[in-house]
């Protein structure tokens, strides 16, 4: 009998690759408010936080609170109706999330990335291949504070001996930690070994087949 048959994935950077959308919304707001911008990959490091850390990170750092909220409105403004232009689907995700529920398992997502996208681009790439979508919400603490995970496993009827949490930075580990959930972290995200190893995750992965391994092996049969 598997020990645990659920999982729950973060979204940037370990299901769907979001970085050139994010960058060009993220250059577009700076850009706007006249602050200078930054390069792709700098952008890279920056995101995993949701859209207030990441928009801390890139501005300049003696913004008044209405310039900050300025920002803040001139980015979600272009994000959300440019969030698909140019993302997508990492390899190797679809097979694998196909074989999941095929064997099984519930799976569900939590970002840190807003709400409505994070619903939006769920629906478009997975269907109801995904249980549950929640991101980043005014009610709801966002990562690493576990409370996210909570009400996902409260929504799916499990509990934390059912879970295995996947995701790509060191927020993502230390978010599972939080919730005393295994965490399997892959290296072909928004963070550098490196960074990972730093963040002591259960397990990092860098390829879909040690990834499906792994799964398999902290779920049990």
């Amino acid at each position: 009998m598997r020990k645990r048959n659920t999982i729950i994935f973060d979204m940037d950077g370990t299901l769907l690759n979001t970085l050139d959308d994010i960058a060009d919304s993220l250059n577009y707001s700076l850009e706007q408010c006249g602050y200078p911008l930054h390069e792709k990959e700098a952008i890279r490091k920056m995101i995993g936080g949701g859209a207030t850390i990441l928009l801390e990170r890139a501005a300049p750092k003696d913004l008044t609170d209405v310039q900050r909220a300025e920002l803040m409105q001139v980015f979600i403004g272009h994000y959300f109706p440019n969030s698909n232009n140019k993302t997508d689907l990492y390899d190797g995700i679809r097979p694998l999330v196909a074989k999941l529920k095929k064997d099984g398992f519930q799976m569900g997502i939590v970002s840190n990335k807003g709400d409505k996208a994070v619903k939006e681009l769920t629906k478009s790439y997975f269907g109801d291949e995904m249980e549950f979508a929640l991101g980043e919400r005014a009610d709801v603490t966002r990562k690493p504070a576990p409370d996210a995970l909570y009400l996902a496993m409260d929504e799916l009827g499990v509990t934390a001996e059912d879970c295995i949490y996947i995701g790509d930075s060191e927020v993502d580990a230390q978010f599972s930690k939080n919730a005393g959930i295994p965490c399997i972290i892959v290296t072909w995200g928004f963070r550098d070994r490196k960074e990972l190893k730093e963040a002591e995750p259960d397990v990092i992965v860098d390829t879909i087949e040690e990834l499906y391994n792994e799964i398999y092996r902290l779920g049990g049969i």
